[in-house]
């Protein structure tokens, strides 16, 4: 395995998607699935990418998909399960609605790889982002210790662990807008064509 890659990549699908009304990841922006997109910006880093979803339409992207293994329990649900699955220390996990991440914004996250941190995350516009970050392997055991008590927000887990949170320039904020609303994604297609 090449000693650059050893990271997976594992991409969180299981949203209800209630705001926009459809399966967030399958929807299309420039001629791609926003999920193709997201594959596209992990492969130069990761030798493995999972996808954590409950829906078997993601099989057609010919990537290992597995399911909760915790059900309804949210996002820190969807963490925990991509890191039982995955067999490398560093993990990047992203959401399904980043259609505009990139590779080279992504390496932000990587070049802290091999430092002590559980997870490393962005800010844009005073928001941090727990599901475009970095996570060690290691971080399953506080997921799991998180939804034994009934707890489900992502604010929580990230506040027990050691975190180091990159804040990005005004920029590259576009990058990492979640796109949860119609709005949101006229929004960005505008944005691209202008």
């Amino acid at each position: 395995m090449n000693q650059l890659k050893k990271i997976t990549g594992i991409i969180l699908a299981g949203g209800k998607s209630q705001r926009m009304g459809q399966d967030k990841g399958l929807m299309i922006v420039n001629n791609k699935p926003f999920i193709q997109h997201i594959i596209d910006a992990l492969m130069p880093l990761t030798h493995e990418i999972i996808i954590v979803s409950n829906t078997s339409a993601y099989d057609t992207f010919a990537i290992k998909r597995v399911e909760d293994h915790i059900p309804n329990a949210g996002p820190i649900a969807g963490i925990h399960a991509g890191l039982m699955h995955s067999k490398t220390v560093n993990n990047i996990i992203l959401s399904c609605d980043v259609p505009m991440i990139t590779t080279s914004l992504l390496e932000k996250l990587t070049s802290y790889k091999n430092d002590d941190y559980d997870v490393v995350q962005f800010e844009a516009n005073r928001k941090t982002m727990p599901l475009i970050a970095l996570y060690k392997k290691r971080c399953a055991a506080y997921c799991l210790d998180v939804l034994s008590r009934g707890e489900k927000r992502l604010r929580t887990l990230i506040s027990e662990m050691n975190t180091k949170t990159i804040v990005l320039p005004k920029k590259d904020w576009f990058l990492v807008h979640n796109i949860n609303t119609v709005t949101d994604l006229k929004t960005i297609i505008h944005a691209i064509d202008h």
